[in-house]
């Protein structure tokens, strides 16, 4: 199966994102050049050090690169000051100079602890990410984002520090449970409903058969989705306008989260599919799409077996004032006023502030009067 490479061109700070199986047994050929001295400390969590850190040990070693790792709890619980402080603490009595490398070695939580290290580590250290769920390899490790999260919310406190290199290997996913993967395709979806309609036709033909297995759709898949990230990233590195329309879905996402103490009752690609469904079914009640699209988004994420509704998640919820508030934290909100991307339809969304509360409630109330 072949190899593609996405470059995302950000001047100074431009870097390649590498997709294809077996990347992990070169990760130290290839990431040898971007080094001072022959030496990296890796952050990853104990599940995936117990499956894939001897690989990358191995390919760091015959390279001639020394390295030395911390593995930290999985878990979105560890996004957290405690063990970000534990990280830097460890960084620091590692001898981590600005001129070597931090590897992060796992899905979102690590990504984005080990990045946030980093750019806050001597004032900025570079970073590798190495991707080792579907959800990283097409969202979190492309575009700089870092960051833990607050009691407040999810994702209050961080930094934008681009990665040096994005090693994506797509054999890694073979390891995943059908939930965590199916929990990443919620961020591949995204992509589709966000901006590109022929991109979620082609998701709603060959998702299952992805979903089963086959490495050359699950390519495809990676590389379509960081190919449209990076464009909007380009775009807009900092957020202050089109790259919000990244977050489609993820403002009643991270509500959601929140509302189940970021526990394994909903994972973030679940959220994200979720809410995906909610801001259709919210655009359609504003007579913004067409009624029968919140049906199509609901019919092919069921049909892949995902959470698709509030009735869904397990357990007890706020009712649908709870859920405005824990929504109001979110980091788009603007002079108090919550942004919210919707969509003219499959492929069209975009960023409002316009979004009638009485309107926003009677989605939320509905959809837990149907649990």
């Amino acid at each position: 199966m072949s190899r593609s490479t996405v470059h995302v061109p950000l001047g100074a700070r431009a870097y390649d994102v590498e997709i294809g199986p077996g990347l992990l047994d070169e990760a130290g050929a290839r990431i040898a050049p971007l080094l001072g001295r022959p030496r990296v400390a890796i952050l990853t969590d104990d599940t995936v050090a117990a499956l894939h850190l001897p690989a990358l040990a191995r390919s760091l070693e015959a390279a001639g690169i020394a390295h030395s790792a911390l593995s930290l709890p999985p878990g979105e619980g560890t996004k957290s000051w405690a063990r970000l402080g534990e990280a830097v603490e460890w960084l620091l009595a590692e001898r981590i100079e600005r001129r070597d490398v931090v590897i992060a070695l796992g899905g979102g939580v690590i990504g984005d602890l080990a990045g946030f290290a980093a750019a806050i580590l001597r004032r900025g250290v570079r970073f590798v990410q190495v991707p080792t769920s579907l959800l990283a390899q097409v969202d979190s490790s492309v575009g700089g984002k870092t960051g833990v999260n607050a009691a407040a919310g999810k994702n209050l406190i961080g930094a934008f520090h681009q990665p040096s290199l994005v090693l994506a290997d797509i054999s890694v996913l073979e390891t995943l449970a059908r939930r965590d993967f199916l929990a990443g395709y919620g961020e591949v979806a995204k992509y589709g409903l966000l901006g590109d309609a022929t991109f979620f036709a082609w998701l709603e033909s060959n998702g299952p058969a992805l979903a089963a297995g086959d490495p050359s759709l699950r390519a495809e898949a990676v590389r379509r989705s960081v190919r449209m990230k990076a464009d909007i990233v380009v775009r807009d590195e900092t957020e202050q306008g089109d790259r919000a329309l990244l977050n489609l879905g993820h403002t009643f996402c991270h509500a959601l989260e929140a509302a189940t103490g970021y526990s394994d009752r909903l994972l973030h690609g679940e959220g994200v599919a979720v809410g995906c469904a909610l801001a259709f079914e919210l655009s359609a009640r504003l007579g913004l799409c067409a009624q029968e699209d919140p049906s199509r988004v609901r019919a092919h994420l069921s049909g892949m077996g995902m959470k698709t509704d509030l009735a869904d998640i397990p357990g007890p919820l706020p009712d649908a004032d709870g859920l405005m508030d824990l929504m109001a934290q979110d980091k788009k909100v603007r002079d108090g006023q919550l942004r919210l991307i919707l969509a003219r339809g499959i492929g069209a969304a975009f960023v409002t502030g316009d979004v009638p509360r009485e309107a926003l409630r009677d989605v939320l109330a509905d959809a837990l009067a149907a649990r």
